[in-house]
Formats: structure tokens, sequence, C-alpha cells
């Protein structure tokens, strides 16, 4: 990947002067900078797509639990409730909660999904990638479009910060999940440049502290249900960048309050599972039935 636009000030610039969306940029350096096609580019990230996509169907038709037991009937659930009780935010909104907690459960029964950035964090940008591609109408070339967009966002955020629970917390998971997703759903929508960078400042800027705090070690409690909030937090910031709302903050100094922010926090909440939810009575007794004395 190209690492000489590392801010997302130069990026903004770049894609100003050369009257250029976020995407082409991206797609260009990465061809460069692997020495390929920009077509080549793009089909490696419809495979990505694909396989978004074929995790939700996989996580929509399974109800099977993962090896610890606490994880993987939730999706099915709300299908049923769904079923009889219409979400009182209509269809787009119950399509992204129930790929989130689909991608999500396909994850912890170790099937075959895509990081974005992390596992743990994969069912935040397919959820409201593809329900709302397919509740719109986006066609598969606008959608590799949103997701180079969301990956470019992912590859700045990476120069400063790793997107990694245990060097940041949970905000540099699912908070940058849904930073991306938010850059995407606004990219898919017809957000310019200022809006798509806006939405993610706003999603992002509001996960800033978010604790990595896994029951019994597990990327499943609280990890599993929080990625369709992530994904509908990503979309409410997509609807304020596209009205014209700003984050007085802009992104680049959002990134620095997060890096600051994760140093600062405690290595007890930084994946280690020693404090937080993680050290709860009944967390305690659910480590203890795992993994025994």
């Amino acid at each position: 990947m190209d690492t000489s636009i590392s801010t997302f000030e130069q990026l903004k610039d770049i894609c100003i002067s050369k009257d250029k969306k976020i995407y082409e940029v991206a797609q260009e350096n990465m061809a460069k900078d692997a020495d390929i096609s920009v077509e080549e580019v793009r089909a490696f990230t419809n495979k990505s797509l694909f396989a978004m996509k074929e995790a939700i169907q996989s996580g929509l038709n399974s109800k099977e639990l993962s090896l610890s037991g606490m994880c993987g009937q939730d999706c099915y659930k709300l299908q049923n409730r769904f079923k009889t009780d219409m979400a009182m935010f209509g269809k787009t909104f119950e399509k992204v909660l129930v790929y989130a907690l689909a991608t999500s459960e396909e994850n912890i029964r170790m099937g075959k999904i895509v990081a974005c950035p992390t596992a743990g964090s994969c069912g935040i940008l397919p959820s409201a990638l593809v329900a709302v591609s397919q509740d719109y109408n986006y066609s598969e070339r606008e959608q590799i479009n949103a997701l180079i967009t969301a990956g470019e966002i992912g590859r700045i955020i990476s120069n400063k910060v790793s997107l990694a629970g245990a060097v940041a917390g949970c905000q540099a998971e699912c908070g940058v999940a849904s930073a991306m997703t938010a850059a995407a759903i606004c990219q898919l929508k017809g957000g310019n440049i200022s809006q798509v960078l806006n939405a993610a400042a706003l999603a992002m800027k509001n996960l800033l502290g978010l604790s990595c705090d896994p029951v019994a070690g597990l990327v499943e409690v609280p990890c599993v249900k929080r990625n369709p909030f992530m994904a509908i937090h990503a979309i409410t910031a997509v609807e304020m960048a596209l009205a014209g709302i700003e984050s007085k903050i802009p992104l680049d100094e959002v990134i620095d309050a997060m890096e600051q922010t994760g140093a600062l926090m405690s290595p007890t909440l930084k994946e280690s599972s020693q404090a937080g939810l993680a050290t709860t009575r009944t967390a305690l007794e659910v480590q203890k039935k795992v993994f025994g004395n």
C-alpha cells in the first residue's frame, strides 16, 4: 500500500486537486505499489466482498454454538422476532442487525470471514454495506468503490495506531470498523470527500476509550453483540454527515486522541481480561465453567 499518504488532510488535498474520489486515489496507489492493474485491485476487492456475503449467508443459516457455548444463536433469535414483529426503524435496520450478528457468529464458529479491520469487528462493515446495497439497489461496482474507501480509512488510521485491542482497546477494533463503515456508506450514498471524512470522524470520536475486556479471554462476549451496535452507530454518523453536520475535531486529530487514549488506557482493559466485564462475578463463573479451575 502507498505510504506517501499518511494523513487524512493529505488524502483530502489530493482528492480535491485531482478531482477524484477516495477510492479512485486509493485503487491507483494500490495498483502502483503492487505493480498490478487497477482492474486487478478491484477484482481482489470483489473477492473480499463475495466472502463477506458468503459469511452473512452462512451465519443466517446456522444455530451452532461456539465451543464455549456462550454465543451462536442470537442471530436466529433476532430473525424469528422480525418474522412477527417488525423493527421500529424498518427493514434496512433489521438487516443490518441480523447481518452483523450472522457474520460475527460465523467468526466464533471458526467460519470464513473477512477481518475488517479485525476478526472481532468483522460484522460491522459487511452488515451495513450489504444491507444498504440491497435495499437501495447499489451495484457491485458501487459496493467495491465503498469497500476500497473503507480500506483507505483503515489504512491511514493504522499508520498511527495498531488496530488491535491489545494495543489500544476495542476503540482500535470495533471503533475503527465503525469509522470505516461510516466512510463506506457515505461514499455509497454519494457523499463528497468532506462528508466521507466527517462521517468517519463523527463515528470514531464517539467511541474513544472503548475498552477490550472479553469474558474468559474469548472474542465472544461482549464482542459479538457489539458488532450490530457499531454498525448502526456508523449509519447514524452518515446521516449526520450527509446533512452537512461536521465533526468539530478533524479526523486526523481524532486519531491522535485515539492514540493518546489507547496509551493511557490500563493494560487490564486491553484484551487481557483482567478488568471490566471480564472480571464480573458472572464472567468469572463462565470462565470457570469453560476452562475449569
